[in-house]
């Protein structure tokens, strides 16, 4: 009887385990973690909830995007972005052809914003 029960108890484990494991694995803040030290470009954004931020990494930069939401002719869209970065000062290597990468980018997600970049990148941007 003790062996079943330390069975049944092992199998559970495994479940748990394999399932954190799971949820780990297709987490999009990892995603966006491991995009980050790849250099690679990936957008997580949460569609449903405008109350939440995207957040955008590109060759190893992270940016985050607040979305407003406003009327256009025929309904309520996000209509202005306001982008900033929490590390400005590691934005060395950063151009204005990556800052028109990203706007094409969000614009693709949301054609009626626009888009206002904070400072540092205003300055670079406006150049």
């Amino acid at each position: 009887m003790i062996v079943i029960l330390f069975r049944f108890l092992v199998v559970i484990a495994m479940i748990v385990l394999i399932y954190t494991a799971y949820k780990y694995i297709v987490n999009p803040k990892r995603k966006l973690e491991v995009a980050q030290e790849k250099h690679e470009f990936y957008f997580l954004d949460y569609n449903d909830n405008i109350k939440k931020n995207f957040f955008i990494t590109y060759k190893g930069f992270l940016f985050e995007g607040e979305k407003y939401l406003g009327t256009t002719e025929d309904s309520f869209e996000v209509i202005n972005i306001v982008m900033h970065t929490r590390n400005p000062e590691k934005l060395k290597g950063f151009e204005r052809k990556d800052i028109y990468f990203l706007e094409e980018e969000i614009l693709i997600r949301y054609p009626h914003a626009e888009i206002e970049w904070k400072y540092p990148i205003n300055k670079l941007h406006l150049q």
